[in-house]
């Protein structure tokens, strides 16, 4: 439905710029065809900028469709949408796999975010289930990162965790506490799309 109203407003926009120079030329004394031809071309470069302008409206809806569709498949939370993956992959895959839907694997911000995703993982595939988080600290051991390759400053870690040294690089959600793994198991994940 919005494609064809995006359609139609511009095939409006063209028939209003086609009529609106061809009122204008029509009240202009000849000119020459230096003249006619440097018109022309700024109409050109004028409609060109239109459709340009059209078409990104249109990617911009075409994703905010698709963030809504995948929100209401998952939960939402201010800012956020959460949705989860059952199947359990490895966090690289996994990871590789929330990037193609356009989002990353889930990283809470805060205890509130951190709640919230635990209990959505918990009515979605069980009390049990561990999912990747989306932090690691595979470029430098110790220091923990975000999918962005930013510091965390939110961390729920459960303690003695992060224990595993150099051989666990990637962060599980267990119990609604982190917990470093080896990158190599399988776990469910949560992919996160930003909304706004």
């Amino acid at each position: 439905m919005r494609l064809r109203d995006g359609c139609l407003l511009f095939a409006v926009l063209l028939l209003l710029t086609h009529t609106s120079q061809q009122q204008n030329t029509s009240r202009k004394k000849p000119s020459t065809k230096k003249d006619s031809d440097a018109r022309a071309s700024a109409a050109l470069e004028d409609l060109q900028q239109q459709v340009n302008e059209i078409v990104e409206e249109l990617n911009h809806l075409k994703e905010q469709q698709a963030l809504q569709t995948v929100c209401l498949r998952g939960m939402k939370i201010p800012g956020k949408c959460f949705l989860v993956d059952p199947v359990k992959k490895r966090y690289h895959t996994a990871n590789e796999d929330c990037i193609a839907k356009g989002g990353i694997l889930s990283t809470p911000l805060s205890l509130d975010e951190n709640t919230q995703l635990y209990d959505y993982v918990r009515q979605s595939i069980g009390p049990d289930a561990e999912i990747w988080l989306g932090i690691n600290d595979m470029q430098t051991e110790g220091v923990w990162m975000d999918q962005t390759g930013a510091n965390i400053r939110y961390k729920n870690w459960k303690l003695p965790q992060p224990n595993g040294g150099s051989a666990e690089n990637c962060a599980v959600l267990s119990g609604g506490k982190w917990m470093d793994e080896s990158c190599r198991e399988e776990r469910a994940s949560v992919c996160e799309f930003n909304i706004v």
